[in-house]
Parts: C-alpha cells; structure tokens; sequence
C-alpha cells in the first residue's frame, strides 16, 4: 500500500492523507505544474499559505488537476501577522477567493508572532485568541473542515485549549533528523492534536549529513527518503516540497521500515548547527 493513500484521523473525525505536497517558495505563476505533477503522482494533500503569495496558482493546479476537489485535502495559513477577529473574517474569504475554492479543509495560524517578532518573547495571547474566534467561526460555517495551528510552542498551545471553544486539530512545526522538538510532540499527540513536520529534510541542509547518507544506503533509499520516513515512524505527518518531479516521486516512496535501534539513534543525532542560507528564514534562525 501506498504512503500517499494511508490516512491520519484528525480529532473532529476529519481524513487527513498521511504525506502532503509544500509549495513554500514556489511562486504564484510557477505552483501550478508542481501541484499538478503532484496530484498525477498521487498525492491528495497539498500545502500552502496566505504569506507564499500562490494561493490563486495552487487553486488553479488543483482545478486542472481533474480529480475531483473532495478527494484533495488543501491547507492554507492565515499569514501571521493578522492578530485581530476582523482581520482574519477578511483574510479567510480572501484567501477563498484567491484560491477559487469553497472551503479549505484545514487553515491553520502560521505562527503564534508576526515574523518580525518571532520568538522575542512576546506570546500575543489575546491577538491569537482573536484570531482563532474568526476561524472557529468559519470552521463552523462549513468553509474550513478543520482548524490548528503553526510553530506554536506549549505555552501558545495552552492559550488556545483553555480559552478556545474548539481545539486546535494540528500543530504544524519544524521538525526533523537533528531537530525534533519531543517534549512539544508529546504534549500534542496527549491532547490529540496532530504534529505535521515541515521542512523534513531541514531545507536540504540534512541531506549531506554522513550519517545519514550511511544509513540510508544501509536501507538502499535516499537521505530525502530516510529523512521523509523517520517524520512517519514518529506519528508525524512529512510536508516534503520540491518542483522537480523525479523527486516528487521519490518523496512519496516510502515503503520501509526504519528499525527501532536505527530510529533511535537518529532521535539522539547531534543537532543541526547551521542551516546554510536559510538562516535568513525566523524559523531556522531561531531553530538552532
């Protein structure tokens, strides 16, 4: 069986396909063939956000995609910078309309802060809290199937879960080989709230790693695919991204097992120091 066909259950009962598609940084005119490729592949999760500025194209790539829209499962964001309920009725439509769908089935807060501010200390309780008002709203409007959350750390989760009056369903977070943040994982997977792992192979930055590239030829897949793999046997859901399709293809290739001393010891792998030029990025800048 496939990877691209097995599913996760989300906690309101909603199918969530186990693998999806990122389009990070791929731009507007660009997305489409990409999410084409992916779809023809087999892929039916795709990934993307208000801040890519591709929302139009994903929604265009799908459309042409021929497969019927309710057998793709599409994630927006809403940009993390909206931290007010007005803002964020606006910004949900919006991205509606720019995609040209009716209804997303998963939007999620892209960070607790704006970018500017990520990490700097200030939580911004009451902006997330606003914020998350406007989504439950339009989750209950039937024009979201389910709602969560990106990069929130316990503290923001727990703002959330006692002041929300629906529980955030994900918490999509940087999470990779020599970054894997357990203590976060383990407090989602309590309150049923599942982990997706974006960046999987940490921008690419892992993919030299020696011991990884020795222990993928151990299992005779890729450092990409071991990496991909790894996210899986920890209950996690791999947003891999790329626009070249032998590596689409490949990302979704997935049928190994890692063993349970090999997980181990890539659980305990030396943290990454350096993630190249995407240090410029908040999320691995304040990741290291």
């Amino acid at each position: 069986m496939s990877i691209l066909t097995e599913e996760y259950t989300l906690s309101n009962g909603v199918k969530i396909p186990k693998i999806g598609f990122g389009t990070w940084l791929v731009e507007d005119d660009k997305v489409v063939e990409p999410v084409k490729n992916a779809i023809e592949m087999g892929y039916r999760h795709i990934d993307t956000a208000q801040a890519y500025e591709n929302e139009r194209g994903v929604g265009q790539g799908i459309r042409d995609s021929g497969i019927a829209r309710e057998d793709i499962f599409v994630t927006t964001k809403l940009a993390a910078e909206i931290k007010s309920y007005d803002e964020a009725v606006k910004a949900i439509n919006e991205s509606l309309e720019k995609a040209g769908l009716d209804y997303f089935d998963l939007m999620i807060i892209h960070s607790p802060q704006p970018w500017s501010d990520f990490r700097n200390g200030e939580h911004f309780y009451e902006g997330n809290l606003e914020a998350w008002r406007a989504m439950e709203e339009a989750y209950n409007d039937g024009k979201i199937r389910a709602i969560g959350v990106s990069n929130f750390e316990q503290k923001d989760l727990e703002n959330i879960l006692e002041n929300g009056t629906v529980e955030p369903m994900v918490n999509q977070v940087l999470a990779h080989v020599s970054n894997t943040p357990f203590d976060l994982i383990e407090f989602c997977q309590k309150h049923d709230i599942l982990v997706e792992a974006y960046s999987p192979v940490a921008h690419g930055e892992i993919l030299d790693n020696k011991e990884i590239k020795e222990l993928a030829e151990k299992y005779n897949v890729s450092p990409a695919q071991l990496s991909i793999r790894y996210c899986l046997q920890l209950g996690l859901l791999p947003l891999p991204k790329s626009e070249n399709p032998d590596h689409i293809r490949s990302n979704a290739e997935l049928d190994f097992e890692i063993s349970a001393e090999d997980l181990n010891k890539m659980k305990q792998m030396e943290r990454i120091k350096d993630y190249g030029s995407s240090n410029v990025f908040p999320v691995f800048e304040k990741g290291i």
